[in-house]
């Protein structure tokens, strides 16, 4: 789009990563600055860690100072009486995390592999996934630059005693399964954290899943979610995208801040704004955008208050539901004491004159206490950082940032460069870093575009044009468009060779394969393998032999005195029962059409002189069909006006003539095949009277 606009005039402004989505609104608007140098892609092949200074600092829309806010620990949740379900851990993910994918998720796994080498850790936070619709097997997957074995269990409980240290459940499995599965993981003690993918899980039952996970201590992100992720440690699925944007936010380390949001696509655009705004995201997770999150903004909260790494929280909530005013009871009563900046997404919903619901099954607002414009102005009113609208989110973010920096409670580490992870082959060649030879090459057909191409000719062109099966063999043999009388000879060559009964080889095979209880395929493969120099070789011979002789100077009768001489049969000469007085109709209808079609036949009238004086020796030395069809190609190859001389001989040297046999007698190998099954016929015996046995004479007496 950018060098559009250098080419036509237009002033395009183009943006990528380094600017959050709603930024450009401000833009375009004339409300914030456009500014000069142009965005640096990043991804794995040229990412460079950013280290230039940040935007200046925001108004912020707050009565109190930041100093006001106590960023010490804070006291401990209440202690839970006795009798009361296990308190959930404070820690979800570490850098030890391991983890069973529910469900074959590759992309979503080998994302999670490279996301755990670009953080250096030990070992792989995958172990196994879960799959119940195929055996136990192993699945091939990339560590680093190596491949390694992944197991596939067919039901969680092996999955379960194989992998005791297994604690984190990722469910991939769909909106029908989910909670079934769900409920069966949580009869596992080892496992604490479960995310859940799906959305559209009836709320009843996902009520029941939150119900049985707060009476076993079990965290559960989701329904609805894209999961969470925790730089340096793990990462759920495909949380943060692509492995280029995972680095470009600097996920593959620990920052200072934490965040929570109810909607997963937004939480990459949190990953985005934090890392430009300060030293990066400590842990972030998307509860969903269901109704009833397993886990409440308010239970992330808590944990971020109690985790001494993490300095300042950052909640994107939604219209819809009352969870931000527990937010706000948290501030007020001294439960989140750390600088925490909120914003509700949904404002525009109040010049709505109807209820709207924003994307999430829970984004709407049954009342104004449910709007974002409330919800806003309560954590406003509360202590929070609240800006005066998405667009300001990161201004306001950067300055609680630099204040805690100042005073000294944030001290940024030296950035690290992390690891290079191999890019997919896929991926590189997508971006046009790479070229490799192809181990094929085509120039007959392409079937990439919207429909397939036949030498250039998109099929749609061929059924318009009515080019029938010749047509479409001249596109596919010849990548030529030939004259409709060729197209019309090839389709009567076809016609000609389907069949010629069953007694010889070919049909003889494919009957015989066929009362064997063989399949299509094979009965038909098993007579196509007969096809050779005695058998359906007589095209090719036919035609090299003839076009040897003819181009050489040769008369015909030097040519029948020189095979004699050699010993060498000419073929296409002969038939067992068709003879001069008996003619072979096949090669008479063909010889007219030809005869009245074709521009030139120099090769079949010199073949038919040859033919005179063969059955002037005996009637039966006619020139066949086989030997016809030969002759007849290489005229038309020759005189079409299609092909120079060099490309018809080669045809004829590559062999596309006995193509022309394979084809058609395919036609006739098939016929007898269903033949067989049609009449039920059962397994052939060749009879013991029609086998001469001739034993050694030393041997019988």
């Amino acid at each position: 789009m950018g060098e559009v606009g250098k080419t036509t005039g237009i002033p395009i402004h183009v943006f990528g990563t380094e600017t959050h989505m709603t930024a450009i609104v401000g833009m375009a608007l004339g409300h914030r600055p456009i500014p000069n140098q142009p965005p640096v892609a990043a991804h794995t092949a040229s990412f460079l860690l950013n280290s230039s200074a940040s935007a200046a600092t925001p108004p912020i829309t707050r009565n109190t100072s930041l100093s006001e806010h106590n960023t010490c620990s804070v006291t401990d949740a209440i202690t839970p009486t006795t009798g009361a379900p296990p308190a959930k851990p404070t820690t979800l993910f570490s850098r030890q995390t391991k983890v069973i994918v529910c469900g074959i998720q590759t992309q979503a796994v080998q994302g999670m592999l490279d996301f755990d080498y670009v953080c250096s850790r030990d070992e792989p936070s995958v172990v196994a996934m879960v799959y119940p619709y195929t055996g136990d097997h192993k699945q091939k997957f990339y560590w680093g630059h190596k491949e390694i074995l992944l197991s596939v269990y067919k039901n969680m409980a092996d999955a379960m005693k194989k992998h005791p240290d297994v604690d984190v459940l990722i469910n991939f499995a769909s909106l029908r399964s989910a909670f079934d599965s769900t409920m069966e993981t949580l009869q596992y003690p080892q496992i604490r954290t479960i995310a859940i993918i799906a959305e559209g899980i009836p709320e009843a039952l996902t009520r029941k899943l939150i119900k049985t996970a707060d009476e076993k201590g079990v965290t559960i992100i989701g329904p609805a979610t894209v999961g969470g992720i925790k730089p340096g440690c793990f990462k759920i699925g495909n949380t943060g995208g692509m492995l280029d944007n995972i680095l470009a936010s600097k996920l593959y380390r620990p920052g200072s801040v934490a965040y929570v949001s109810s909607s997963g696509g937004m939480s990459n655009e949190l990953n985005n704004i934090i890392s430009h705004t300060t030293d990066g995201v400590y842990e972030g997770v998307a509860i969903g955008g269901d109704r009833f999150p397993g886990s409440t903004f308010m239970d992330h909260v808590l944990r971020y208050q109690d985790t001494p790494g993490i300095k300042m929280i950052v909640v994107l909530g939604e219209i819809g539901g009352t969870e931000e005013y527990n937010i706000c009871q948290g501030i007020t009563d001294g439960l989140i004491t750390k600088p925490i900046v909120c914003w509700c997404i949904g404002t525009c919903a109040t010049l709505l004159s109807s209820e709207v619901q924003f994307g999430h099954a829970g984004a709407c607002a049954t009342q104004v206490l449910e709007t974002a414009v409330a919800k806003n102005q309560a954590l406003r009113e509360a202590g929070a950082f609240v800006p005066n609208s998405f667009d300001e989110l990161g201004d306001v973010i950067k300055f609680v940032y630099d204040d805690l920096v100042t005073n000294g409670i944030i001290v940024p580490e030296q950035e690290v460069p992390p690891p290079t992870v191999p890019m997919d082959y896929s991926w590189a060649r997508e971006l046009g870093l790479i070229r490799k030879p192809a181990s094929f090459m085509t120039s007959i057909c392409d079937e990439r575009g919207q429909e397939v191409i036949y030498a250039g000719m998109p099929i749609t062109e061929v059924f318009k044009e009515e080019m029938g099966v010749g047509g479409v063999l001249g596109l596919l043999w010849f990548q030529r468009r030939l004259p409709r009388y060729a197209c019309q000879f090839i389709e009567m060559c076809l016609m000609v060779t389907a069949d010629h009964g069953p007694a010889v080889s070919g049909a003889h095979n494919t009957i015989v394969c066929a009362r064997a209880g063989k399949d299509l395929v094979s009965s038909l493969t098993s007579g196509l393998l007969t096809i050779g120099d005695r058998f359906g070789g007589a095209l090719d011979a036919a035609a090299k032999q003839f076009s040897k002789a003819f181009d050489s100077g040769l008369l015909p009768m030097e040519f029948v005195n020189k095979m004699k001489k050699d010993g060498v049969l000419i073929m296409g000469i002969g038939h067992r029962v068709k003879s001069i007085n008996n003619p072979d109709m096949r090669v008479q209808i063909l010889k007219d059409f030809v005869k009245q079609h074709f521009p030139s036949t120099q090769l079949l009238d010199y073949a038919l002189e040859v033919e005179k004086i063969t059955t002037s020796k005996k009637p039966n030395l006619i020139l066949n069909i086989d030997g016809f069809i030969g002759v007849a190609f290489v005229d038309l190859l020759r005189t079409c006006g299609g092909f120079t001389r060099d490309e018809a001989d080669e045809f004829v040297d590559i062999g596309t003539l006995n193509g022309i046999f394979v084809l058609g007698r395919s036609i006739g190998f098939i016929g007898h095949y269903l033949d067989q099954k049609r009449l039920k016929q059962g397994l052939y015996r060749h009879p013991w009277d029609d086998i001469s046995y001739v034993l050694p004479e030393h041997m019988s007496t």
